[in-house]
């Protein structure tokens, strides 16, 4: 490290109240990222009460993950440029409002602008917690557990958030998986002050023509894949759709490549080991949420379950998922974590794949050997890729390596969902045309399976990504 990047490195400041600090971290990003998931629940019910067509739904999930994952980068530096714990206070109150907003939609607009704001403030407070556990507790066994910990509200926040919302469903309404996060942000909110230490920022300018280019061309894409089932693959819309975020995505490199102060310096994906880990979490972010997206609606309306019965029939992965990350982070410092990051997607890919075979007839039994199946190659993922992110990573660039890895995550899961909205459109219209008659049951059921081995081979490209390319030091760097 230089000279000059030891004076901007952000040291570590202690805090008198180190628990209750990692206790309104985690409890943020369990809101955030539960929030991923509670409203995939709701879902039926949106479509319902609001007229959402199939297409369209799919945005109530993609304005969250898309301004969160497109957004997080700008998060991630806006935090290192002014200040952790004040952009961490400033995402949760937009976090919290946004959601008292989207529980009192009452239309598509709303519910999905709403959302879209959400994700605005989920990409500035989840980036500045990861910073703050690097900044507030100091290098070793203590920020291991804590990273641990973190890790695993990362990993089981989406799991919690499908009981949680079917509980909320079926008691009370759809509503409620968005106004409970009133209660929990205000909580926080008022308690980060008291908890956190404030560390200073270093001033700087913002890339805010790389953020508006990279978010609106992953934008534009997901828009195309979504319109391309009723649109045609040769429509104008969606070739003007795709023309547009080809060229965005372009411009964003272009502008990369050229500042000073990018938001993505291109040179800090040199790593080998730590770019492949961004590659694997972006294809487990998109194996993971077609399970959770088109799960929850096969498991409501082809097999008729109540919401909250959906809801816990989740339970086994938050469930393996924490038992199996709390092994993890206690052996990952012996063994390495490429060991970890080539089982954990093998596992992911083949419970995948047995859920596929799920149809009409099946019973909880056919899903439930999946769904641990996934938990387990899940819990062995999260913790390592965490670690993997900020291994060998100057303390003034743990901003930047932390919202890399959630970006990928989120944008991962956006782009998988639309990539298996438009492949199971497409299999299930050909099916009932191949059948000769029209069933929605036969439709669903074809579409999911459909999607269910797209997600697989995904899960299945971040073993070979893992294998061959992860080589990370079982530690992070001090230097």
């Amino acid at each position: 490290m230089t000279t000059q990047e030891t004076r901007e490195a952000p040291p570590v400041v202690t805090t008198s109240r180190p628990r209750l600090a990692l206790v309104v971290i985690a409890a943020v990003q369990l809101m955030v990222l539960l929030d991923l998931t509670i409203v995939n629940i709701a879902l039926p019910s949106m479509q319902r009460e609001l007229h959402f067509s199939t297409t369209n739904l799919a945005w109530v999930i993609n304005a969250y993950a898309l301004t969160f994952g497109g957004l997080l980068l700008l998060g991630g530096r806006m935090g290192d440029l002014y200040g952790r714990r004040r952009l961490f206070l400033w995402g949760i109150t937009v976090f919290t409002l946004a959601s008292l907003a989207g529980g009192l939609a009452t239309s598509q607009a709303w519910l999905v602008a709403a959302r879209a704001l959400q994700g605005a403030g989920a990409a500035a407070a989840s980036p500045a917690a990861l910073s703050l556990i690097a900044s507030t507790f100091p290098e070793g066994p203590l920020r291991h557990r804590a990273m641990a910990v973190y890790a695993g509200m990362s990993a089981a926040g989406g799991a919690i958030g499908l009981v949680l919302g079917g509980l909320l469903v079926d008691v009370v309404s759809w509503r409620w998986v968005l106004f409970v996060n009133v209660p929990i942000g205000l909580a926080a909110a008022l308690a980060a002050p008291f908890a956190l230490a404030r560390v200073p920022g270093r001033g700087g300018r913002l890339d805010l023509p790389g953020a508006v280019t990279g978010s609106l061309g992953v934008a534009a894409l997901v828009e195309g894949l979504l319109r391309a089932p009723e649109a045609g693959w040769a429509g104008w819309t969606t070739l003007a759709a795709f023309a547009l975020g080809a060229g965005l995505i372009v411009a964003f490199a272009v502008i990369e490549a050229h500042r000073k102060d990018a938001l993505l310096p291109l040179g800090f994906l040199v790593d080998r080991s730590r770019s492949a880990g961004y590659a694997v979490m972006l294809l487990l972010g998109a194996s993971m949420l077609s399970l959770i997206y088109f799960l929850t609606q096969f498991l409501q309306n082809v097999l008729g379950y109540s919401p909250i019965v959906a809801g816990v029939a989740y339970l086994p992965i938050p469930a393996v998922i924490g038992v199996t990350g709390l092994i993890v982070s206690r052996k990952v410092h012996r063994f390495g974590t490429r060991p970890f990051l080539t089982v954990g997607p093998s596992l992911v890919a083949a419970g995948l794949l047995w859920v596929s075979t799920v149809n009409q007839t099946s019973t909880y039994v056919d899903i439930l050997g999946p769904l641990v199946v996934v938990g387990l190659g899940m819990g062995l993922s999260f913790v390592p890729l965490t670690l993997n992110a900020v291994a060998s990573v100057p303390p003034q660039r743990t901003g930047l390596a932390s919202s890399l890895l959630n970006t990928s995550q989120q944008v991962g899961g956006s782009l998988g969902l639309a990539v298996l909205v438009t492949v199971a459109a497409t299999v299930g219209r050909h099916t009932l045309v191949a059948a000769g008659h029209n069933s929605l049951v036969l439709e669903q059921v074809a579409g999911t399976q459909a999607a269910f081995r797209v997600g697989a081979l995904g899960a299945f490209l971040g073993f070979l990504l893992a294998a061959a390319l992860v080589r990370t030091p079982v530690a992070p760097a001090t230097t």
